[in-house]
This record gives C-alpha cells, structure tokens and sequence, in this order.
C-alpha cells in the first residue's frame, strides 16, 4: 500500500507541470485521448498476455461508463481548466474532491468516521492557507469544469466499488481505452487538430504521462480503490499540491509561498490522521449460557 500511495502523491503531483508542458504541443482533450489510448492498449496487452480474461460485453460497458467519468471527464476537465485558471485555484479545487467522496459515500450509506471529518477540515483548511495571498484567478467556463472533473472523479470511484469490472490489469486497460475514444469524440467536436510540428518537450511529457501518470499511477489507484476506505484512496489531494509547488520553484523558479510554513504541517497532520487505523470497539463479553439441569421432580 505504501508503494501506491507513493505513485499518487508524488508522481500524480507532478502531472500538473507536465500536463502543462505537453499542451505545449496537443490540445487537452487529444493530449488526453493520446495518453489513454496508448496506455490503454499497452495495459490491456499486459493483462492479456498474463492469462487475465477479456472482459464481458458487460464489464466494458461499466469499464466505459467509469472510464469516462474518471479520465474523459475527471482528468479531461481538468486539462481544459488548466488553460483558462490559475494554478491556485486549480489545487484549490482538486483539493476538494474527498469532500465530494464524502457527500456520495453518505447518500449511499457510507457516512466517513469522525476523524476522516477531522482530516477533511484540516487538509482542506491547509490548502486554502497555502494559497493566501496567491492569485486565484480563472474563467466562469474554467471553475465550472473543475467543478464538474472533481464531481465526476468522485462520484465514479464511488461507483466502480459496485459495478462488475474486469480484475486486475484488465480493469484499468479497458477503463483507459474506452475513455481514449470518448476523448478523441471531444477532442474533434471542440475543433482540436493535431500539429505538423510538436516540441520534443511536449512528445516527452506524453510519454511521462502514459507510462507513470497512467501506467503506474492510476493503476495504483485502482489498487487502493479495492482495498482501502475511500479517504485513504483519495489523500492524494491534499499532497499534491505541494508537489506541485516544489516542481515548480525546482524547474521553473516560482517563488514558494510564505504560508507554507503553517500549510505543511496541517496538510501532513491530515494524512497522518487519514492513513491512522480506525480504533478498534471492543465490546462486554457476552456471558456463556448455561445449559439448563433437567427437573427431577
């Protein structure tokens, strides 16, 4: 678990800077559609050649149905935002997702423990902190899109936790592969076309994003998603920003934030709190009972 948890704070922190430089040369959606294909293609030919069986005509309905709300509209709306927001309020947002985990948990039933509440107020106070005093600015069309991507993110996660799906590799490929083509649809019918000519900087964090964003990260998430409360799953939220950050004063030279020294430790007392066990009830030993003597009489 560890491991995964890594993939998405660190590597899933560091897409934000990449995305950016890969719209350098593709539009978001057919940067996206681009991403998910391939990476798509390239996990479903790993699971199959692993023996894992192809999904039923049912598992790649709801593989697409998830696929979509996660990556088309998730990861895609975020994409869009990116060029019409600031960066603060874009991590601002994306901050609020396990807020939205919390609100679809409780109107399926799954109201989050007392210190997951906790947690959610300290983390989301911290990355309101971190961004005092920094411009957070965007368009109406902008904030809207994020709205509807943190939503969307996770509503499907919820979701997929009661839906037949492929298992294991099997189910991120399809998910993946099926969300390319709804990409490639809104990538065409919002006019995008592919350049003559790309950087060589925008082909590299392309490939960034197949092979670590999606490849490792997502499949990372998908793991946690099975096997973890959903305020574990979706901790990445608070801690991605602060990658974020310290990427981009380490290649790009943007000056931190003075209010990092209070963010920090709220952000980290909130995953702290997050990843804790829930304590264990112990209850009153329920007394043996006795086997009742026959009447003699």
């Amino acid at each position: 678990m560890g491991l995964a948890l890594f993939a998405l704070y660190v590597i899933w922190g560091s897409t934000y800077l990449v995305m950016r430089v890969a719209m350098e040369g593709f539009g978001a959606f057919s940067m996206a559609a681009i991403r998910f294909l391939v990476a798509g293609a390239v996990m479903l030919a790993i699971a199959r050649a692993r023996g894992e069986a192809l999904p039923t005509r049912k598992q790649w309905r709801n593989a697409a149905a998830i696929g979509t709300l996660l990556l088309a509209c998730g990861n895609g709306g975020v994409a869009i935002a990116e060029q019409t927001v600031s960066s603060g309020l874009a991590a601002l947002m994306v901050s609020a997702m396990p807020l939205w985990m919390a609100l679809f948990g409780g109107l399926w039933g799954r109201w989050p423990a007392t210190k997951d509440w906790v947690a959610l107020v300290i983390g989301f106070g911290g990355i309101i902190i971190l961004n005092l005093g920094s411009e957070l600015r965007g368009s109406t069309v902008g904030v809207a899109a994020l709205m509807f991507a943190t939503a969307a993110w996770a509503f499907g996660s919820l979701w997929s936790r009661r839906l037949d799906l492929p298992k294991g590799m099997m189910a991120a490929g399809a998910e993946m592969f099926t969300a390319g083509f709804v990409l490639v649809a809104l990538s065409l019918v919002h006019g995008e076309r592919l350049p003559t000519v790309v950087p060589g900087r925008a082909l590299a964090a392309v490939a960034y994003l197949v092979v670590f964003g999606s490849l490792v990260a997502y499949t990372a998430y998908l793991f946690l998603l099975s096997r973890v409360p959903a305020p574990v799953a979706s901790s990445y939220a608070y801690v991605n920003p602060l990658i974020a950050l310290a990427l981009g004063a380490g290649f790009y030279a943007e000056r931190l934030p003075q209010t990092l020294v209070v963010a920090v430790p709220l952000i980290l007392a909130a995953v702290a709190l997050v990843l804790r066990p829930a304590p264990v009830r112990v209850g009153l030993p329920v007394p043996a009972l006795r086997t009742p003597r026959p009447n003699r009489g």
